[in-house]
């Protein structure tokens, strides 16, 4: 089961938190009224989300789509979801009542592109839930639920684009996966081969073509761009996009402000940087002081400044699913400095640390090449 949790959870829980509906009614009032409600949740205005969820949930009392506005809602309103027991109890009830309504889409119609996708974007958002929750086992189910769905997914692209992210998504990790965790190759039969590049593509054209997709689409595609492909300039289009349509999202100006900083473009970085300090979300001050370090060593030259910053952002707690690259990154800063000032055992030491918690590509070669 260990194996199934590492492998697929990589593949499908990369969609929360951001995931959105697919397809939703052909009316194009009600598919604007769709799209307006998902920029006011990724830009944090919730209360004019509020006001457009019970609209289409008084309009369509039998569809999914209000539901799982709301569990996307409670999900970014309260972000780390699952340090938040009352948050989670709601989000968990409107996935639930979700999944409900669209078992009875896909009773009508097995190859419903709508129901498919309600159903995976169901299931995943559980699967997500468990798995931030230490449920391991339950995650695991719910995986394998949605996985049948991503597959049915991939048929679907030419009626929905939206469907272009989830296949590209297992497209690129289905093959990544194994590439950087050699041990699990043996297991690997159990999924349908993908195809990196083609991955890649597919993600790219959702960020263009998909309705609802796109800001997730971006944002998962700066991710891997920085982490996996060490190509954080490419990065920086897709995180740009997203910082200046939601200006107020936290998760993606530290998407942006990262590729920036990775790009070597600091005084770009800079105000980017600034603007996280004026945000209250509690997954920023790790990030914000991180880069602040990177900003002081990189740009300024200043190693005194730079260890402050890089110190206190190791006081913060890391989230998993969020921050935990931004401690490496302090540790491998705070290397940099120490090797500087030919405390060579030292800068051992905190690479040691970067590789205990770093994943990213750049890093780890990086933290391996020092001696």
């Amino acid at each position: 089961m260990s194996i199934l949790k590492n492998i697929f959870l990589s593949l499908i829980l990369l969609c929360l938190p951001i995931l959105a509906s697919a397809q939703v009614i052909n009316d194009p009032v009600v598919q604007q009224a769709i799209v307006k409600t998902l920029d006011h949740i990724y830009n944090l205005e919730f209360a004019d989300a509020d006001a457009l969820i019970r609209q289409l949930q008084s309009k369509y009392p039998q569809h999914p789509i209000a539901l799982i506005l709301r569990a996307t809602q409670l999900d970014i309103q309260n972000l780390p979801l699952a340090e938040n027991k009352v948050a989670t109890a709601q989000f968990e009830q409107s996935v639930d009542q979700a999944l409900r309504l669209s078992k009875k889409m896909l009773a009508k119609n097995e190859e419903d592109p709508e129901a498919v996708f309600f159903m995976l974007t169901c299931h995943s958002y559980l699967a997500a839930l468990y798995h931030n929750q230490g449920e391991s086992l339950k995650a695991v189910g719910e995986s394998k639920k949605a996985y049948n769905y991503l597959r049915d997914g991939m048929k679907l692209m030419d009626k929905n684009p939206d469907f272009y992210f989830t296949t590209g998504l297992y497209n690129y990790y289905v093959e990544r996966y194994p590439i950087d965790h050699p041990i699990v190759k043996p297991f690997m039969f159990f999924f349908a081969d993908g195809d990196i590049a083609l991955g890649i593509k597919q993600m790219d054209i959702s960020t263009r073509k998909a309705v609802f997709m796109r800001p997730v689409s971006n944002y998962y595609l700066a991710h891997l761009l920085m982490k996996h492909e060490t190509k954080p300039a490419q990065a920086a289009i897709y995180g740009k996009y997203l910082v200046e349509k939601y200006p107020n999202n936290p998760l993606f100006a530290m998407t942006y402000a990262e590729s920036l900083l990775l790009s070597g473009r600091y005084v770009e970085a800079r105000p980017y940087v600034q603007r996280l300090k004026q945000m209250p979300n509690k997954l920023v001050p790790l990030a914000f002081h991180t880069f602040s370090g990177m900003l002081a060593e990189l740009a300024d030259k200043d190693d005194k400044e730079a260890a402050e910053s890089y110190e206190t952002a190791l006081k913060y707690p890391a989230n998993e699913a969020y921050t935990k690259e931004y401690r490496a990154f302090a540790y491998a800063g705070l290397a940099r400095i120490a090797a500087r000032a030919n405390n060579h055992n030292q800068a051992r030491a905190y690479y040691k640390k970067a590789l205990s918690e770093g994943e990213y590509k750049s890093l780890i070669k990086e933290a391996k090449a020092y001696k």
